[in-house]
């Protein structure tokens, strides 16, 4: 062989290792945008660089393979329905502490699926996951029962905190938690369904 053909030869090999590594970078870019849904863009805008960003979400990943997550029973899975139905019917007389109270069926649920229940950063870094796309639901709920804590908050966000606690609760439970059927079949003038309005 000529030089020559050794040089376009070497060339064509590092040409071919570039674009399979250009794919397979973009294949896992795509993976974890398909996994974290909108939580990627939000840590990449956290993030000073894309590499940065990823790389906290496959540690995410890490942390999460090293937690023992359980299924729920059907009795438990009853019994958080049941309490989430309870809930409700709360809100109407007593908004504020049906919030706090929210708050902490979530934090129950989630503990017993096995997620940690200490700082909220570190609870949403596990949870994202496999549940991204509803964690801003839960963000949101967290913001506004810290409002309400401070004696900030409308009875409308409180409805909403509500509304919001009950897209991430649905999401551990594995179906919708209120034994009313979906939200098409329930009334959206009944009063006792805070979620429909």
């Amino acid at each position: 062989m000529s030089p020559t053909q050794i040089v376009v030869i070497v060339l064509v090999v590092l040409v071919i290792a570039a674009v399979v590594a250009v794919a397979v970078v973009a294949g896992k870019r795509r993976t974890l945008k398909q996994r974290f849904g909108p939580e990627y863009d939000r840590v990449l805008a956290e993030r000073d660089s894309r590499g940065a960003a990823e790389r906290e979400l496959r540690d995410r990943e890490r942390r999460h393979a090293e937690l023992t997550l359980t299924p729920l029973t059907p009795e438990s899975r009853a019994r958080y329905a049941a309490a989430w139905d309870e809930l409700q019917v709360r809100f109407i007389d007593s908004p504020a502490e049906t919030v706090g109270d929210a708050d902490e069926l979530v934090s129950r649920l989630i503990a017993e699926r096995g997620y940690p229940t200490g700082d909220f950063s570190d609870q949403a870094a596990h949870l994202s996951v496999e549940h991204a796309r509803t964690l801003d639901h839960y963000r949101d709920a967290h913001e506004i029962r810290l409002r309400n804590e401070r004696g900030e908050a409308s009875t409308e966000e409180l409805r909403q905190a509500v509304v919001h606690y009950r897209a991430l609760f649905a999401d551990l439970l594995g179906r919708e938690p209120v034994g009313h059927g979906t939200s098409e079949q329930r009334h959206p003038d009944n009063p006792q369904d805070v979620t429909s309005r």
